[in-house]
């Protein structure tokens, strides 16, 4: 949960009801950020929102203080049964879903309100337990979400709240149809409050906002520049060759305590990780088909320090955040000019520095000029000396997991899930693989 103090609206001006100021206050929040200091007025006297807001902002407080304040202010009827959600909170990636989840209840745990994380990968049966026992707030991925309702597990007929964290994401991965389809199952848009967030508010989100929302309050909070301000940004025109040893000689020159790596492929990322665990440097990747709970676990020891380096494909690019990265590295060129504001904005949070540093190799550097057109400035460039090439030791080669005979099976009795994220995949966009949730 990221939090700027530099806003002249207080939380202790809107008020809010004591249980939320509480949580808030003892979250160590004083001032607003811009996207909740414009979206929390109109949010709180019961109007719908539709945000634009970059990672980082300040945006999933808005939208659960929001939630909270209006369930508080509007008790729930008396036939509700307990496996009846009264808000819905979804959002494209698990990692992500985690994160709302832990805000929630660091920030709600005042508020007598209980809340469920559920999302692909891991603990099938402990959320769907969770679901039978009743739940206030339910934080959940599109897939494994459909998965359970159709299981009757819940409904979604006394939803008061419902809202759709990054849209556009919601788009580039697949999911809209499961996001459309659960929006049709809950009351009519005039019988509840409608939030959604979205870092674009292209055609096709502001359209899904008019579909689903009743008349909302378009807001649009622009940064001051596209990139974070205090991200130190370096490009170096690298050929093929020589993107390894300049990697490894920077990583062993910088004080790169926290550094994700970000590469275009899985293939690449195996490949990277090969070469600095051959070399003396501690790594783990994160990418779509790591399995969740491995995920969970690597993303805390990352964040402990106890790992160092990250390779990442771009579904680690947003929805996560990791306090104190101290570098980020482009060691593929993005070929959205999106994804590269995405990938260096994972360091330099919250008012902190960072360093993004980005290969132009021979494959990739035809995006440069997209990513810079998009920035609106040329990307400083430094030589590739000699001096910066590391000495390149032999890869190590990655041990493979044994499938169990049949491929494991798609059902349940072989670990997929129906529906689920854990055994669904979508096509993500340009075709150029598939992804899950």
């Amino acid at each position: 949960m990221t939090q700027e103090t530099e806003n002249t609206t207080l939380f202790s001006s809107l008020n809010l009801s004591p249980a939320v100021l509480q949580g808030i206050e003892e979250a160590g929040f004083t001032s607003c950020t811009p996207i909740q200091a414009r979206a929390l007025p109109p949010l709180l006297a019961g109007r719908d929102v539709a945000g634009q807001a970059q990672t980082g902002t300040g945006k999933t407080a808005a939208f659960l203080v929001a939630v909270f304040e209006h369930l508080l202010r509007h008790p729930p009827a008396d036939e509700r049964r307990p496996n009846q959600v009264r808000a819905l909170i979804l959002a494209p990636t698990r990692e992500l879903a985690v994160q709302i989840y832990n805000d929630a209840v660091t920030l709600g745990k005042h508020t007598g309100l209980t809340f469920a994380a559920v999302y692909g990968g891991t603990g099938y049966e402990e959320q769907a337990q969770r679901l039978r026992e009743g739940v206030d707030v339910l934080i959940g991925t599109p897939g494994r979400t459909i998965d359970y309702f159709k299981q009757h597990l819940f409904d979604l007929r006394h939803a008061q709240a419902v809202v759709l964290d990054e849209a556009d994401r919601m788009f580039d991965l697949g999911f809209i149809k499961d996001v459309r389809y659960l929006l049709r199952r809950c009351p009519p848009p005039e019988q509840r409050l409608g939030l959604l967030f979205s870092a674009t508010l292209s055609w096709r989100v502001t359209e899904l906002a008019y579909e689903h929302m009743n008349d909302p309050g378009i807001i649009r909070v622009e940064p001051e520049q596209v990139t974070a301000e205090k991200v130190r940004q370096v490009l170096y025109h690298t050929a093929n060759a020589e993107k390894i040893p300049l990697l490894i000689g920077l990583l062993k020159r910088m004080d790169a305590h926290r550094t994700i790596v970000f590469v275009n492929t899985k293939h690449q990322a195996e490949r990277v990780w090969g070469y600095l665990e051959g070399n003396g440097i501690k790594a783990a990747i994160l990418s779509g088909d790591v399995p969740q709970n491995k995920r969970l676990r690597l993303l805390q020891q990352f964040q402990s320090g106890e790992l160092p380096v990250m390779v990442g494909t771009d579904v680690a690019a947003r929805g996560l955040h990791i306090p104190d990265v101290s570098h980020v590295i482009n060691f593929d060129l993005p070929q959205e000019a999106e994804d590269y504001v995405h990938r260096i904005g994972r360091t330099a949070r919250a008012g902190a520095e960072g360093d993004a540093i980005s290969f132009a190799c021979e494959n990739y550097v035809y995006s440069l000029p997209e990513i810079e057109d998009y920035i609106g400035y040329k990307l400083p460039v430094e030589a590739v000396d000699e001096s910066l090439l590391g000495e390149v030791q032999p890869p190590v080669r990655r041990e493979r997991r044994k499938r169990p005979p049949g491929g494991g099976g798609r059902g349940r009795g072989g670990g997929g899930r129906p529906h689920g994220e854990g055994g669904r995949q979508r096509q993500g966009r340009r075709g150029s693989g598939r992804r899950q949730d």
